[in-house]
Order: C-alpha cells, then structure tokens, then sequence
C-alpha cells in the first residue's frame, strides 16, 4: 500500500517448451534472450528489484522471498532495492528514460497506464504468454488492470481490499453480538451501541480508509466513478450522493465523531472507543491487535449491490534504455517464482494474487484471519485504468472532507469535484495521447 503503516511448489512450475523472445530490448551476447516457462538459462546475471516495501513488509520480501529465489538460482542474482512508493514515482520514470531504472518493479494498479503510456515499460504479451497467465489465473478484473490499449504490460501480484473490524469486547456493550451485514442489521449495531454511549463507527476524510469507503459505497449503490473511457467523471451520480448522504449520516445521527484524524478511527477501535472500523486486510498483522478481541467480515452491504474496494499491486518490466534481454528474461523467471511461492506473503497483510496461490487450504490455516477478504474478492473493484488517472481521484477525497465538515452539501461536494476530475482528464488527455 501507498502508505507507512499499511506496508503493504519450489521453481517456475512445468516448464513450456515454448520460448518467446523479446521486443523492443537491446541485444547482449551469449543468449538470444528468451523467456521461456521454465527457470532461465542463460549466463549469469544481476538484476535490480524496485518496490516500495520498506516497512513491517520487508523482512518478508528478504531474506524470506529474494534471498531464497537467489540461493536456488545460481545464475541470477537479484538485488532489492526497497524505496518510499513517492521516491519511485519521482525517480524511476526518469531512470528509466536514462537507461539506470530497474529490470523488474511492483507499481499498483492506478500507476500502470501512466507509466504504459509513456513508453515506460515493455509490452509483456509474450513474456506474460510463455508464463503460462491468463485472466483466469487471478481474481476477476486484477489481470486488466495491466492492459493498456490492447497490450499487457504487467503480471499481478497482490491485492487488498477493505474489510470490516470488530472489536467484540465494545459491540458486546451494545448487545451486538452478531456482526452486521447489511443496512438494516448495521443501523440497527449502531443505534443499539449509541444507546450504551459508543459511537460505533467513526468515519474520515482521508484516502485511508474514507475514500475507500466511500468509493465501495457507491459501487455498492449501482455507481461508477468514471464513465467507460474514462474521459468524464461520474461519481456526482445519484448514487454518489446517496452514498456520502450516508457516510455523512454517521456524523449528523451520533454514530460518528465530527473531524476524525487520520487514523483515528483504527486507534479508537484498538483503544476500545469504538466498535466498528472499515479498513484494509494489511492491518490483520497490525501487532496492536494482539491481546484484543476482534474479529473482520466483509464489508456490510449498505446499498443495493454486493461491492469493496481493493486495491492492486503488479509486476512490470522497464523498457530501460538499451534493456539487456537475458536480464528480462530472468526477470521473468523471478516473476514467476515469486508467484508460485506467494503463500508467504500472506504474512504481509496482503493477498496472493496467484489463485493457486491463494485458494489452497494451506493459505487459511496458517493465515485464517484472511478469510473474509477472500470471500469478497468476487465482487471487489480495482483501481481505474488510465494515464494520470491518480489526480483525478483525488477530488474524490476532497469531495468527501467537504461533505464529512458540512462546508458542501453530498451533492454541491460532488458536484465540483466532478469539475475538477473532467478538467484534469482533459488535460490527461493532451499530456497522454488518446
């Protein structure tokens, strides 16, 4: 994740015998640089890992991840460079351009159509094909996330969608015994806890976790934030209203404090101030939960669909500046072990994108915590695909402080965020191409 605090069988499986080579790569002797299903097998090779795991994350990647995947791989020596996921941004367009970026890189799903379009990264068709992936091998909707005009530019690797916290020991005060799961039963929690003088769920204004909220609310009111090609934005709709109308309504009705700090509403609940908390799987290893009672579901469903936000995270391969072909090639070969040995990184608060991965029964009994974040994956919804797409999504949060402090009414608050977002794609337009 995008944030301090939220940081975020052994080999490649069957080798195909089908080896693809590579495009748009400078040439280097020895190898013709192909990328087969199989383990790489050319002369031997560094090759440079950026991510922005640099937190509780770190220790999992290496020396559990890396350092073994070096140690069964004599021919490939791969070195983590670990940065803030800002510093990336800033540094690695323009490394990249100068032939210093990195062989392989994570980027989250809303950075990868900006970096695609602007010749940053290789089209992985053929790489993505010789591995052996396809939509079917990840939950519904992740795998598009790196198409981008008709090309693959990336593999997934993780995801994180948002789930509900209970903190038993407070909604016991309420007589809340059972979790609630929709409106009704919600409302119901709430009321019943501010009798006993709790308000129950305290809602934000900050991206983690107001605007993932509210953006899983007006997916789960039959919306959309931005229309088919992404040229208008459309969260103003009448489902946008209704759902900042409710998450407005927690403050207006008692359930929720006026103004909560960032953070504050996952410190209330660890501090016994309050009951329920919408927040991301990556806070099930938050060690402040230990000793607590609690439990996570999914999301209620407040509106008339089953929906949650999530986020994604996925392999790339930079289009550097006369780009070596065996160190993408074994790049490729990283990749894939990687995946296929993903099960640990469930330790990290984060699913295996992998479905192999992830749905073998192994992955529970060792993570069980991780169950209700699984089951919402059927209907989970990603990050929008396309160039510049971040600063238009960030009068979504914007919209929501206005709303949240009553500076805007629901609707004015959308209403000009809107504005905002369409100016800012039209612009997005100009600077990326169609």
């Amino acid at each position: 994740m995008k944030t301090s605090w939220a940081r975020r069988a052994i080999g490649a499986g069957i080798a195909l015998t089908v080896g693809v080579a590579l495009t748009g790569c400078g040439t280097s002797s020895g190898s013709s640089g192909a990328v087969s299903g199989g383990d790489y097998t050319g002369p031997t090779v560094n090759i440079s890992f950026w991510n922005g795991w640099t937190g509780g994350a770190a220790p999992v990647l290496v020396p559990k991840l890396v350092d073994k995947f070096n140690s069964e791989h004599k021919n490939i020596k791969v070195k983590d460079v670990p940065q803030e996921w800002a510093d990336i941004a800033a540094k690695m367009p323009l490394a990249i351009k100068a032939g210093k970026g990195p062989d392989v890189a994570v980027l989250h799903g809303d950075d990868l159509a900006t970096y695609a379009a602007q010749n940053l990264l290789l089209k992985s068709d053929d790489i993505v094909k010789s591995l052996g992936y396809s939509a079917d091998d990840f939950p519904k909707g992740v795998f598009d996330k790196g198409n981008y005009k008709g090309a693959q530019y990336a593999v997934p690797w993780s995801v994180t969608p948002l789930g509900l916290y209970v903190n038993k020991d407070v909604a016991a005060k309420g007589g809340v015994t059972d979790v609630p799961t929709d409106e009704k039963s919600y409302t119901a929690a709430l009321q019943s806890l501010k009798t006993a003088g709790v308000q129950g769920d305290w809602v934000d204004s900050y991206v983690f976790t107001g605007t993932f909220q509210l953006e899983s609310l007006i997916w789960q009111y039959g919306g959309e934030l931005f229309n088919k090609d992404v040229t208008e934005a459309t969260f103003n709709s009448d489902a946008g209203v209704k759902a900042l109308t409710w998450m407005k309504s927690m403050i207006d009705d008692g359930y929720s404090p006026a103004n909560v700090a960032q953070d504050g509403n996952i410190k209330a609940l660890l501090a016994g101030n309050t009951a329920f908390n919408w927040n991301g799987v990556w806070q099930t290893t938050n060690s402040a939960f230990d000793g607590l009672n609690w439990e996570a579901a999914p999301v209620p469903q407040i509106g008339t669909e089953k929906a949650v936000w999530s986020s994604s995270t996925h392999w790339v391969f930079p289009a550097n500046k006369g780009q070596d072909k065996n160190k993408t090639a074994a790049a490729a070969t990283f990749v894939k072990w990687m995946n296929d040995n993903s099960a640990g990184w469930a330790a990290t608060g984060e699913l295996p994108g992998d479905n192999k991965v992830r749905n073998d029964a192994s992955l529970l009994e060792k993570y069980p915590n991780l169950k209700p974040f699984m089951d919402e994956l059927d209907y989970a919804h990603y990050e929008t695909v396309a160039p510049g797409i971040s600063e238009a999504t960030a009068t979504i949060t914007t919209a929501l402080s206005e709303a949240l402090t009553g500076k805007k009414t629901p609707k004015e608050a959308l209403d000009d965020a809107k504005a905002k977002a369409d100016k800012i794609l039209e612009q997005n337009k100009a600077k990326y191409g169609d």
